[in-house]
């Protein structure tokens, strides 16, 4: 391994732990301002803990010194694979992402059924992590319609605001109607953001936030994309705009995983730069952006480092395995064809990059030629949404298993 990629693992596991569902949670129930008087007064307290983080949330949650010895009890649902061990008193569910199963709709059955009927001295405890959106569903139509819909989202480019928007007239608990069902009882959200610029009410769809969207931006999204569509009253179901019984904080977010490979980058002796923690285009751009950076300064004279973090998106024309980070590793594998002393990476903070096994790739000068060396076109495999296999033919994946954190993705370039 290259002092180059060396450096590249530094910065992913220092961007990761900076990003620790455990700190963030602690923190924030370290805020008193947050809750109030709502953790001291008296009724039980219910988790509901949601999202590819919703075990590691729950399980710090549950350690914190700050419940005491309270009535506390819950569901957790996450992501298969993304649970770690029991936790007391917590019924855990793994279920499907990104495409809802048979297990979310038994495990939001179970989580809906955990608030019905609480007083107004009770409280709901509600931890939310990027995935969620998936994971944490009641359907107003039938499972079939909602997988044809929600693979149509996926496969035509939209990104996750735009998703977000038809969830949640899709659903029974998005879009603030779980806020709803949590009535009288108050609810405590804290936030683990995925969603550029941090809005509220589209981490997860919103499940106790009022909608700023309203069912004519959701036409308009289907019109956009040509979505095909069995039935469409449910375009006319509006999502709650005021919601009195929630507070709300949000614990962490790609912003603090820029900052963290900042600091990681000086520490390392690299000049860093961070360009920006809004990265929101299409993978194959994002691949060819970051690049021409590196082209433009592979002469440089002292190692720098550029950061950049957000969400891009893909647009599946072919048939084949990968993921967004996979594709700008790819993507940025052709640009920087034979540059010395240069390294481009990027991955998921979740820990997977589409329905693959890999968080992102990790590219130098010489991928291309290697690609090259044993018969893969680059090119060819980005058209056919290949981006896996042209990676793990040259060892250029990075796997890091699941996380249990989820605050979008970090694309950094590294040159020495």
């Amino acid at each position: 391994m290259s002092k180059l990629e060396q450096d590249a693992q530094a910065i992913i596991k220092a961007s990761l732990l900076s990003a620790s569902p455990d700190r963030s949670v602690i923190q924030a129930l370290k805020d008193y301002s947050f809750w109030g008087k709502g953790l001291y007064e008296e009724g039980k307290i219910v988790l509901i803990a949601i999202g590819k983080a919703a075990w590691q949330m729950a399980f710090a949650a549950f350690s914190a010194k700050e419940f005491g010895k309270r009535n506390l009890s819950g569901v957790v649902i996450t992501k298969y694979g993304h649970s770690m061990s029991d936790i007391p008193e917590v019924t855990i569910f793994e279920a499907g992402h990104p495409i809802p199963d048979s297990n979310s709709f038994v495990a939001t059955e179970a989580a809906i059924n955990a608030v019905s009927g609480l007083s107004p001295n009770d409280r709901v405890l509600f931890l939310i992590s990027g995935g969620g959106s998936a994971l944490f569903e009641k359907p107003l139509v039938t499972t079939h319609e909602l997988e044809s819909i929600t693979s149509q989202l996926l496969a035509c480019g939209a990104d996750i605001v735009e998703i977000n928007i038809i969830r949640k007239r899709l659903s029974a608990v998005k879009g603030g109607r779980f806020a709803q069902i949590c009535a009288p009882a108050k609810v405590y959200s804290i936030v683990l953001s995925d969603i550029i610029g941090d809005k509220l009410d589209m981490i997860a769809s919103g499940p106790a936030q009022p909608d700023s969207s309203t069912c004519q931006d959701a036409i308009d999204i289907i019109k956009k994309y040509n979505i095909k569509l069995k039935t469409r009253e449910w375009l006319t179901n509006e999502t709650p705009k005021k919601l009195d019984n929630v507070t709300t904080i949000v614990s962490g977010n790609v912003r603090q995983l820029c900052f963290a490979a900042r600091d990681k980058c000086l520490e390392l002796g690299y000049t860093p730069h961070i360009l920006t923690d809004s990265l929101n285009c299409t993978a194959r751009d994002a691949g060819a952006f970051l690049s021409s950076i590196a082209r433009f300064y592979s002469n440089t004279s002292n190692p720098i480092a550029f950061i950049a973090g957000g969400e891009t998106v893909v647009k599946l024309i072919g048939n084949g395995k990968g993921g967004r980070n996979q594709e700008i590793a790819l993507s940025a594998a052709i640009g920087i064809d034979g540059l010395q002393d240069v390294v481009i990476f990027s991955f998921g903070s979740d820990g997977t990059d589409g329905p693959t096994d890999a968080a992102g790739g990790i590219v130098n000068g010489n991928t291309y030629k290697e690609l090259c060396k044993k018969g893969i076109n680059a090119y060819d495999f980005l058209e056919n949404n290949d981006a896996y296999h042209a990676l793990q033919a040259v060892d250029s994946l990075i796997v890091t298993g699941p996380t249990g954190t989820n605050v979008n993705d970090l694309s950094v370039v590294l040159i020495h």
